[in-house]
């Protein structure tokens, strides 16, 4: 009787629990943890960012011209803002409930530090004018993933329509995209070492002096995080496809353990895509676009970190705030996570165009800066899982999902026979 094989996301839990244990045994010099092991992380980080820009190019070419008709590329469109926007605003709202509630600002004493410097959020009529590239190889150049998406978009559009002539450039991006698929199931064996090497340090550098004093807001956050996961997105994925909540988070545990560890949706992107495709039965077609689409705008674990942020660092100044400027907070959080990138330590940015809309004390997030990577690391897997289940909700409403010939699917009646 042959052995069973550890799953990957078991040694990729494995990792990141030895790394938990290895960074509290360096928390007295965490120089030696951020010298020898950080780096180690930061190439498996790199090795994953090395895939994104071509990834997401050649899907979404792919996924465009497999589209094909416009009307239908617009009505897709159109359910992925629908959904993205309103798990968003559900997000905003939990996270300001549950601050109400647990109140993790209270009795809290914030020190006076530096004075981040606040960042307006950009207008409405800015951020779509910033969509379209003036130069689209300086935009993949930089890794600008809006105006990737809109270029790419219209090439995979274009070629549909010059017919035989956009044959070969298809090809060339369908062939792209799977050998980008391959680079990214290699670079996952190593997720496990790359894991525990970016948890490593993060522990050894914060430990658990800096923690315990806001381990409250660290609990109520996280709170927010699973209850959001739990209410959104198990009602959703559950409402239009077959797939139940169980069979949901364990499909996209691995995305989310590696959204996790790396505090980066766009790193995660590669992994995001193969997860929809191949373990829930998405269509390349909508995956290519959906997922993409949703590393740049979908920020639900953002959005509820914006919320009881806010309300704490209101809290711990005795500032009160009424109905009307939690709203404020709320349409400020919405617009600000258009565009924002899906990299470390854009939500503590986000943070301060927030606190800014509501007069709140900039200098509160100085505190919070100390913590944040272990904040950005439950927000990210946030957003990743959301990509994930708004590609199924989009798929399922679309009829492009393939549920029977899901590797979930599968498994289960494996385990059942």
């Amino acid at each position: 009787m042959s052995k069973k094989k550890m799953s990957l996301v078991t040694k990729i839990m494995i990792g990141l629990i030895l790394g938990i244990i290895v960074g509290l045994f360096f928390v007295s010099a965490p120089k030696i943890a951020t010298t020898y092991i950080q780096p180690i992380g930061t190439l498996f980080l790199n090795l994953i960012k090395m895939t994104i820009v071509p990834l997401v190019f050649a899907s979404l070419v792919v996924g465009a011209a497999s589209i094909g008709d416009v009307k239908k590329l617009g009505r897709i469109g159109g359910k992925t803002m629908i959904y993205f926007f309103a798990t968003t605003a559900i997000a905003i709202l939990i996270g300001l409930v549950v601050a109400n509630i647990f109140k993790p600002g209270v009795g809290v004493q914030l020190v006076q530090g530096a004075k981040p410097k606040a960042t307006e959020a950009p207008s409405i009529v800015q951020t779509l004018l910033d969509i379209v590239p003036t130069n689209p190889v300086d935009a993949l150049a930089k890794g600008n993933m809006l105006q990737i998406i809109f270029f790419a978009l219209f090439t995979g559009v274009g070629a549909t329509f010059i017919g035989e002539k956009g044959q070969a450039y298809l090809k060339f991006c369908d062939s792209l995209a799977e050998i980008m698929y391959k680079i990214t199931e290699i670079i996952m064996n190593l997720a496990p070492y790359g894991v525990f090497a970016l948890i490593v340090p993060v522990i050894a550098t914060n430990g658990p002096k800096v923690l315990l004093p806001l381990a409250k807001l660290i609990l109520v956050c996280y709170l927010g995080f699973i209850l959001h996961a739990i209410i959104a997105y198990s009602f959703s994925v559950r409402a239009f496809s077959k797939i139940s909540p169980k069979e949901f988070f364990k499909g996209a545990s691995p995305a989310t353990a590696i959204a996790f560890s790396t505090s980066s949706s766009s790193g995660t992107l590669p992994i995001t895509i193969k997860t929809a495709k191949e373990t829930f039965g998405v269509s390349d077609s909508i995956a290519s676009f959906v997922l993409p689409l949703g590393t740049t705008i979908n920020m639900d674990g953002t959005a509820i970190y914006q919320g009881v942020c806010a309300i704490f660092i209101a809290q711990a100044y005795g500032i009160p705030l009424g109905i009307g400027q939690q709203l404020t907070i709320l349409l400020t959080a919405l617009l600000a996570s258009i565009g924002t990138a899906g990299v470390p330590g854009a939500g503590f940015m986000m943070l301060m165009m927030v606190l800014s809309s509501v007069g709140l004390p900039l200098e509160g997030a100085a505190l919070i800066a100390g913590i944040d990577r272990i904040l950005d690391m439950g927000r990210t897997a946030v957003n990743v899982t959301g990509n994930v289940s708004a590609a199924i909700v989009v798929a399922a409403s679309e009829g492009e999902l393939n549920y029977e010939a899901a590797t979930i699917k599968n498994k289960n009646n494996s385990a059942k026979a």
